[in-house]
């Protein structure tokens, strides 16, 4: 349940709500919200003369709602990045990918590693991991579809392809395949040419670090 309050203590001058802020209640069950936040409500109101946003204000499962970015797993085992957050991180990272951005992929790694490494300090730890590897395979595939837009001509991909050490022939088939810009940026031979490594050695960050032992 969302509570938008915030209550300042003063000595000697009574209660304070400077601005609204959020605040998140977990109860065991949807028959306990409901009557928490009629509690709640009811004091906040009468007592302390503050005003609750009922529009934003709900009984729900804990994963339906979201906090700063997160939201918890019905049995409170996960920290997660709610959905939202996600497209819009993946809004920025489309954004910063347009086919409209005219230079080179190393400038656009230097580009996005600020974001990301930031993106990563706030929702790195949440409990999900596989959401954060499945990220970064993300935006290599987007990074490989901005190449392979670049490179435009089925002589030139041709080229690439073989200069990045990829055999003739599965060469000449993808460089002359008619397959969408995106179905070919996950064709076997567009990532072997562009393995993982290739975008480290460029600067892309990692968004999903292991804990160490």
């Amino acid at each position: 349940m969302r509570r938008e309050f915030h209550v300042r203590f003063c000595e000697g001058g009574g209660v304070r709500a400077p601005s609204a802020t959020r605040r998140n209640i977990y109860v065991r069950s949807r028959r306990a919200g409901e009557r928490v936040m009629a509690s709640v409500s009811r004091f906040l109101t009468s007592k302390l003369r503050l005003k609750v946003n009922e529009a934003k204000s709900a009984v729900a499962r804990p994963e339906e709602r979201k906090f700063l970015g997160f939201s918890i797993s019905n049995d409170g085992s996960e920290r997660r990045i709610a959905p939202k957050a996600l497209d819009k991180f993946k809004g920025r990272i489309r954004d910063m990918t347009r086919r409209t951005r005219g230079f080179g992929l190393q400038q656009l790694i230097k580009e996005l590693k600020p974001y990301i490494v930031g993106w990563r300090g706030y929702f790195g730890f949440c409990q999900t991991p596989r959401v954060l590897t499945n990220l970064e395979a993300w935006i290599r595939r987007r990074l490989r579809l901005y190449l392979w837009r670049q490179w435009r001509t089925r002589q030139n991909r041709f080229a690439e392809l073989r200069r990045r050490g990829i055999a003739k022939f599965p060469a000449a088939v993808a460089a002359g395949s008619p397959t969408g810009l995106w179905r070919m940026s996950g064709h076997p031979a567009v990532q072997q040419a562009l393995r993982n490594n290739y975008f480290e050695s460029l600067g892309l960050p990692q968004i999903y670090a292991p804990a160490q032992a």
